[in-house]
């Protein structure tokens, strides 16, 4: 699954495609579709046997399975503990299998959530169990600093959990339901190597106007393919993998931020988040024909079967494109460049929880399923899964990193080098308005661009006064 990913107030971005994480509507589509009411745990689930020597995991990406069958046996050779590995795909039919266990009680033991929005809606229903008294400083310390406390109900997360519409409500502040496996983040653009080089690129633009100038270059060289790919059909894409970051790096964290303020002069219809739009609507003339009625995975795969020379997606996408037949060193990748005036040029785009591993309520198990998700969050454990999946492990590998990942995914996690005040940090909604909807904005964007059936002038006003109307409901 593949999550186009938001702040984590919504985490509402599409979390679903079973191959990577994009925030947000994975979890509301897992708890939509349960419907149930907490559940209790009795006897443990069918694929646990032997007195606790036969575990079973349940995943929705299937790029993870050979890794961590790899793992499992290495961890059955170390504590006589099986672990049976299946996956489920794509995310609605992982959506409508947990749905059914759920209901009959037959969960697995372990379960590959989207974290911070799926863990905490499992656990509100009761799903997913607390393992706060386990995971120690030692096991969280294991992980990227960014992604320690993943999967625990904070001050904010439990703020958000209060509504009584919301997915997580029922949560209690400093219980956790999962721990990091995967980390990564959004706004990578990749770049096929040999159409660039055709045009003339052989390095990452050094700025947002030098990215246009080589969509510009590629789009001329070859009309047909020349062009960026995004899952535009997810609307919430455009919105936080591009508009958001760009927003950013334009105006620096205070402008970024007053965007969804409450202050007329400094919100979207305000001469900043107009210039901010404009910025982003001259990716118009460059889109893929017919990339706004593609979702997430389409959309790569138009990149990897060379239908588009571009394509943004994050660190999670380089998995997908080379179980679609590309090799990752003929992809050149990149963080969304900055504008060379603006107030960060140089952006770093702060790392998250991609993924999570939680254990199932029904577990009889639970020990040995928490032994489990500890191996799978030690450094050779993780570098090997890492090396196998193509994918950013939330354990910290330090120097080894480039080495275990090779260098194009190694390169994507310098993004992550920055300082804070020059970081993008997609988890941060504490800015935003309470119930503020991502989806209805994104909507409103989409009709700037790519649908191009609104200016910037009436998009900025619809987004400003959208946002007003979050602001004023909150204080109902």
């Amino acid at each position: 699954m593949r999550i186009p990913f938001a702040a984590p107030s919504a985490r509402t971005l599409p979390r679903s495609t079973g191959r990577r994480r994009r925030t947000g509507f994975a979890a509301a589509a897992v708890v939509t579709a349960l419907s149930l009411a907490p559940i209790v745990a009795c006897g443990g689930s069918s694929g646990s046997s032997g007195g606790g020597k036969t575990l079973e995991m349940w995943t929705f990406k299937q790029s993870h399975v050979a890794g961590l069958r790899a793992a499992a046996a290495q961890f059955a050779k170390q504590t006589g503990i099986t672990v049976k590995i299946q996956a489920y795909g794509p995310d609605d039919a992982y959506t409508t299998k947990v749905q059914a266990a759920a209901k009959t009680h037959n969960l697995p033991d372990v379960l590959e959530v989207h974290s911070d929005g799926e863990d905490l809606a499992l656990g509100a229903a009761g799903i997913a169990t607390d393992i706060s008294g386990d995971v120690g400083s030692d096991w969280s310390g294991l992980f990227q600093k960014g992604v320690q406390s993943s999967g625990t109900v904070t001050a904010e997360r439990y703020k958000e959990s209060l509504p009584s519409d919301s997915k997580s409500h029922g949560v209690k502040q400093g219980q956790r339901f999962s721990v990091p496996f995967t980390s990564g983040t959004f706004g990578i653009v990749f770049g096929n190597k040999a159409k660039l080089a055709a045009a003339g690129i052989t390095r990452p633009p050094a700025s947002y106007e030098q990215w246009l100038a080589d969509l510009k270059a590629t789009k001329a060289k070859d009309g047909a393919s020349g062009g960026v790919s995004l899952g535009l059909k997810v609307r919430a894409t455009g919105l936080t993998w591009v508009l958001q970051p760009l927003a950013f790096s334009l105006l620096g964290t205070d402008g970024y931020h007053a965007l969804f303020g409450q202050d007329p002069a400094t919100d979207f219809a305000s001469a900043a988040g107009r210039e901010v739009l404009s910025l982003y609507d001259r990716l118009q003339p460059y889109w893929m024909p017919g990339t706004q009625v593609l979702d997430i995975d389409a959309a790569d795969q138009a990149f990897a079967q060379g239908k588009s020379d571009w394509d943004i997606g994050g660190t999670f996408t380089l998995a997908f494109l080379q179980q679609n037949g590309m090799n990752p060193d003929d992809v050149m990748a990149f963080g969304i460049p900055g504008p060379a005036a603006g107030a960060v040029p140089k952006p770093a785009l702060g790392p998250l929880a991609l993924t999570g591993l939680t254990v199932a309520s029904t577990s009889s198990h639970r020990a040995e399923a928490e032994k489990w998700m500890r191996f799978l969050s030690q450094p050779s454990v993780a570098s090997a899964f890492a090396k196998a999946a193509t994918e950013v492990p939330a354990t910290e590998l330090g120097p080894d990193a480039t080495q275990v990942m090779g260098p194009t995914l190694a390169g994507m996690t310098k993004t992550f080098e920055g300082t804070p005040q020059t970081t993008y940090d997609p988890s941060d909604s504490s800015f935003r308005a309470p119930g503020y909807d991502q989806d209805s904005m994104s909507d409103i964007l989409a009709d700037l661009t790519p649908l191009a059936q609104k200016g910037v002038a009436p998009t900025a006003k619809a987004m400003a006064e959208l946002n007003d109307s979050f602001w004023k409901n909150a204080k109902k």
